[in-house]
């Protein structure tokens, strides 16, 4: 009777304490993805969104008193809130396919720091790819690549501010003069806004809410605008990061309050309007919102256009990197002690070295390009908090090491007819015209569905 009471009470003690483990790990999460203010999202009042000014509006008229006495290298300085100037457009880079020679092209946005970097360092030193650094500070891009010992000739830094659809269009006609008749081989669409603390939503320059406009608009103008370029090259692959953020079937994206909800998209595309669902600002589930809508829109551009043209469309989640500069705005607190969380408790963290060549596994592995629409994840994917190893670091979490394998997306996420919605608003949103829309002309082989 003393033995079966020992037991009995010590399985109830275990029980007890992977429970405690796991509402631990909620609540940890839920720093890592709920803003700071203590205010509720119906509580915070919005700041307007750029006005539409026309010729007869009081503005337009004070303005154009205002400029007349000003020089126009002041443009800037009246408007500093505005992000990209057409005035300050790049010069177009020539000679490209010079330098590129029989290398494959890629272009990768937001390859300045964290997921971005590492990937272009990666794909740059197998000597196989020529890499385009899409990027909104040119200097900082450049700074890093030599940082990072990226080798002589195997890059170029190239002005993208996803932020502003005339700039999405302005680097389309640079890189184009840049590879002149070269066709683009693989884009990879990596850069990310996350605005967690913000009680109030930036804007873009275009009016939409700074999260989804730069996640989302800006990336799927910016992929639109190549397809018809990219179905000229052979093996042609297209990867937006996803996020577990944005599956309610994860720990982060089910557990972590807020969950994504995009709604009856009321709220989606319109200016002045900061949320897809049409409520309140609430800068965690904006972000989450908007790598929803990166994994749709990799499901409808298979359905669209993998038949017709063989590229090969997929999404990926690299494991959670806790030093990246996502997480810049959040408390020194938390910056330090977020990454020992989730190595040592939910076993979800993975380094930027590493994040950077799952990244770029995605592109080169002869296995990622067999089959379009894949989910790509690591280790487990983070659908359970991880699993005790032998080296003290919780395996089975998406995290650290692990072999690549075809993950699944929640229900919400492969929702054909919200998808194909959110396709038809997002078209109108970034204003793509019937002759910028690819039209494609005839079937190529394609991979496996």
């Amino acid at each position: 009777l003393f033995i079966h009471f020992i037991r009995t009470n010590f399985c109830r003690k275990r029980t007890m304490m992977f429970r405690l483990l796991s509402i631990a790990s909620a609540l940890a999460l839920s720093q890592a993805f709920a803003p700071l203010s203590q205010r509720t999202p119906a509580s915070i009042t919005r700041t307007a969104a750029p006005e539409r000014v026309t010729q007869s509006s009081p503005l337009f008229i004070k303005t154009q008193q205002q400029r007349s006495s000003l020089d126009a290298v002041l443009t800037g300085a009246e408007l500093p809130e505005k992000l990209y100037f057409e005035k300050a457009k790049e010069f177009p880079k020539i000679l490209g396919g010079l330098q590129i020679g029989t290398r494959k092209l890629v272009v990768i946005t937001g390859a300045s720091s964290g997921l971005g970097l590492n990937c272009a360092v990666a794909l740059a030193n197998t000597g196989r790819y020529f890499v385009v650094m899409a990027c909104r500070d040119i200097e900082k891009t450049r700074r890093v690549a030599k940082e990072m010992d990226m080798p002589e000739g195997s890059y170029v830094a190239m002005k993208l501010e996803l932020a502003n659809l005339q700039s999405v269009r302005d680097f389309v006609d640079n890189l184009k003069a840049f590879k002149s008749a070269r066709p683009l081989t693989h884009l990879i669409c990596n850069a990310a806004v996350y605005k967690p603390t913000d009680p109030e939503p930036a804007w873009t320059d275009d009016g939409f809410e700074m999260t989804m406009g730069v996640n989302h608009f800006g990336h799927f103008l910016l992929t639109n605008l190549l397809l018809e370029d990219m179905s000229r090259a052979k093996g042609a692959r297209v990867c937006i990061v996803g996020s577990i953020t944005g599956n309610s079937n994860t720990v982060g994206g089910g557990l972590v309050y807020p969950r994504a909800d995009l709604g009856k998209l009321q709220g989606f595309g319109k200016t002045s309007t900061p949320m897809a669902d049409g409520k309140g600002f609430f800068g965690a589930k904006a972000y989450k919102d908007s790598k929803v809508c990166n994994m749709m829109t990799v499901s409808e551009l298979h359905e669209r256009y993998h038949e017709s043209t063989g590229i090969v469309f997929s999404s990926m989640y690299p494991g959670c990197i806790a030093e990246t500069n996502l997480f810049r705005e959040k408390r020194g607190w938390f910056r330090k002690a977020f990454p020992w969380f989730m190595k040592y408790v939910t076993g979800g963290y993975v380094g930027e070295e590493e994040a950077g060549q799952r990244l770029a596994q995605v592109i080169d592995d002869p296995l990622c390009g067999e089959k379009s629409n894949v989910y790509w994840s690591w280790n487990g994917g983070a659908q359970t908090v991880g699993r005790w190893a032998p080296d003290g670091k919780p395996q089975g979490a998406g995290g650290s090491g692990g072999e690549i394998f075809e993950n699944s997306q929640s229900d919400t996420v492969r929702d054909p007819e919200t998808a194909a919605k959110m396709w038809d608003l997002s078209v109108e949103a970034v204003g793509l015209s019937d002759k910028e829309m690819f039209r494609p002309k005839k079937n190529k082989k394609s991979a496996s569905p």
